[in-house]
């Protein structure tokens, strides 16, 4: 009876303590300082283990169940593609690892300006192959991320399949950012969390000159053929909505199996929010099915 009010609560939260904060009136540094505070609140549920590691050149984190791993899952976390890091998302890595039995890799992946694109593409590739290389088998290896972690866990796919690469098991997003020219921005009645002139400025920031439509930036305009099963999860109130609805359209005008669920009333990445919503955590036990169901029996 008291989710109702923990979900307005934390809605006020976000929208008097956290969207001012990612306006275009703070600089980088500063926001990036406040998150990283902000995400305190996220932390690891029981009975995973952390350590850090390197994998391919990239620093990581490997969050572990209790119980032996039944997969892995690579991580790529969210923040524009200008912040956040494994740090920040190790709480919601953490419940996927308990809700997948799988080891999760969360890699601090290079952010822009400071290292534009392709840097982030780069680095997530390098831990996927690094992870083969491990002895890791592909079909017991899926992809998630969420907000740009999203977007780019998508990009990885498309690139390893146009390497040649083995491919995932599947792909998990929440709240995917899929469209850097923000063209078709949805307009929700309440948008707790983000601003169109932020991402506005982070999209340039890690294009970097690049043009914003290119497939491996926004990859709502690429070509998704051959992709693994796709689970899209995403709130009711939040601008990169259409961002969703339109990646599982392509995926589905491909040919790629994709699942989209739309939570009503719910903001940009409520997932992270799994310690005290029970909506998030229900949708993460969801991502956890999705993930598991694709690994060999």
């Amino acid at each position: 009876m008291f989710q109702p009010l923990f979900e307005a609560g934390l809605r006020r939260t976000m929208q008097h303590l956290v969207r001012p904060v990612l306006s275009k009136s703070f600089p980088l540094g500063v926001q990036r300082r406040y998150i990283r505070q902000a995400y305190r609140t996220s932390f690891l549920p029981g009975g995973i283990r952390l350590s850090k590691t390197t994998l391919g050149g990239v620093p990581a984190i490997r969050l572990t169940p209790s119980q032996s791993p039944r997969g892995t899952l690579l991580y790529l976390h969210g923040g524009g593609y200008v912040m956040g890091s494994a740090s920040t998302h190790k709480g919601l890595a953490g419940y996927l690892a308990r809700h997948t039995d799988c080891e999760v890799v969360l890699p601090d992946y290079r952010l822009a300006p400071e290292h534009p694109f392709p840097a982030a593409p780069d680095d997530a590739q390098a831990v996927y192959t690094a992870l083969l290389d491990e002895g890791t088998a592909p079909e017991s290896l899926a992809i998630a991320g969420d907000s740009a972690g999203g977007g780019l866990a998508v990009v990885l796919a498309m690139r390893l399949r146009d390497r040649n690469q083995p491919l995932p098991s599947s792909i998990t997003c929440f709240s995917p950012w899929t469209d850097l020219t923000e063209q078709a921005l949805f307009a929700p009645d309440i948008e707790p969390v983000l601003h169109a002139g932020w991402t506005y400025r982070a999209a340039r920031y890690y294009a970097n000159g690049m043009p914003l439509a290119h497939p491996l930036i926004s990859p709502v305009y690429g070509d998704l053929t051959g992709l693994p099963p796709l689970l899209i999860q995403v709130g009711s109130q939040e601008m990169l909505l259409n961002d969703a609805r339109r990646l599982a359209d392509l995926a589905r005008q491909h040919q790629v199996d994709a699942t989209l669920e739309i939570y009503n009333n719910l903001w940009h990445v409520f997932q992270v929010h799994a310690p005290q919503l029970r909506r998030a955590r229900e949708a993460l036990a969801i991502a956890g099915q999705h993930i598991r169901s694709n690994f060999p029996d």
